[in-house]
């Protein structure tokens, strides 16, 4: 093959904040070093948003940028937020903005036993889960107000796909404080998540699917859920197992090795996944894909932690991870293989002393990124 001949990716980067703009450059180290390995290139294209632009300029990510972002084949995000940005003004206006713009309905995120990292759990050593979250509806979609003036809330909200408006009146005491947020399922947002979940399971050789529930308590809308995915389930000829939320966390905390494939509204799956990361061996190593029929977006799933930004003390091993789930989804499986497999052989092989300061040992985030990428270079 020439090199005219090769494949080309334009990858948008979104380092946003804290520890992101640490971990993203060791991603993009793993993604070169397969691109070599397996004869393809890879272009980056750097969005500055995030809280630095935001407190310099007041802008959070405007329309165009995602006009821009659309050009690219997938977007590699590290983190949003900072303690001088008051909470969900980065958060809806990058994170959530971007998912509902792009449709990206899927968040995928695997939650695995890595060789070398310890669990709290005894058997938590043997997670191979996968949270499939959908991700444009719930509680999430931004339909909401909050009032003190005891007349009226207007809760409205505009999405890509369609307009819905809701009005809201209530007649209570003018000094009662109160707020409002009410969640959306959609025949097609339960559906076309299902359809997913069902997929995945049967890339992974498994029959069943869990669901997260709560409809003994929120029956109009889990019961919804409940429905179509059963539909959607049988359709598909897998099995379909009713878990309450609540009882599915206890039994991930008993003995997580009983589940594959776990489906999950919004809230839910935002929860169970951060769970099943500290059974796993904590955020440092979990990834996770923000998947649409466009642009899709992957990121680690620890939050910024500005804190320890610039220090040298961020795992980078999520971002990597995530990165390795982007060849995947670009179809690059060869590369998207081999970065999955240095990491773990990383893990595997390395002693307690060279592995990330997180994990105990001393490497510091560009050290652990170079030894990524060395393996892959070594395969």
């Amino acid at each position: 093959m020439s090199k005219t001949d090769r494949r080309n990716y334009l990858i948008g980067l979104l380092p946003g904040d804290g520890i992101g703009r640490d971990v993203v450059p060791e991603a993009c180290k793993a993604v070169e070093a397969a691109a070599d390995r397996f004869d393809f290139s890879v272009s980056w294209k750097e969005f500055p948003y995030g809280a630095e632009h935001y407190l310099k300029t007041g802008e959070v990510l405007p329309d165009e940028a995602l006009g821009e972002m659309g050009k690219c084949h997938a977007l590699l995000q590290g983190a949003i937020g900072d303690p001088r940005v008051s909470p969900g003004i980065l958060e809806r206006g990058i994170l959530l903005k971007t998912r509902f713009y792009f449709d990206q309905y899927v968040n995928l995120r695997p939650a695995v036993s890595f060789p070398g990292v310890p669990s709290p759990l005894k058997g938590g050593d043997c997670v191979d889960i996968a949270v499939v979250r959908e991700n444009t509806e719930d509680l999430y979609i931004g339909l909401g107000a909050a009032s003190s003036d005891g007349v009226r809330m207007e809760i409205g909200m505009k999405r890509p796909s369609y307009e819905l408006r809701g009005f809201l009146n209530l007649s209570v005491d003018p000094a009662m404080d109160m707020a409002a947020q009410i969640a959306l399922a959609t025949k097609l947002g339960v559906s076309r998540i299902t359809r997913y979940a069902c997929a995945l399971a049967r890339q992974r050789g498994e029959k069943e699917i869990v669901l997260a529930t709560k409809s003994n308590a929120v029956k109009e809308l889990y019961g919804f859920w409940e429905g179509l995915a059963q539909e959607v389930v049988s359709e598909e000829g897998l099995y379909l197992k009713l878990i309450n939320v609540d009882a599915l966390c206890y039994q991930l905390v008993k003995d997580p090795s009983r589940f594959g494939v776990i489906l999950c509204p919004n809230l839910f799956g935002d929860i169970v996944s951060d769970l099943l990361a500290g059974i796993a061996g904590g955020l440092g190593l979990c990834a996770s894909a923000n998947i649409g029929d466009g642009l899709s977006m992957f990121e680690p799933v620890h939050g910024s932690a500005p804190e320890i930004a610039g220090t040298g003390r961020a795992n980078p091993l999520a971002a990597i991870l995530s990165a390795s789930l982007m060849l995947e989804h670009l179809g690059e499986q060869q590369a998207s293989g081999a970065v999955k497999d240095a990491v773990y052989r990383y893990l595997r092989d390395s002693s307690s002393c060279e592995l990330p300061i997180e994990l105990g040992g001393s490497k510091t985030t560009s050290q652990v990124g170079d030894a990524v990428r060395s393996m892959i270079e070594e395969m």
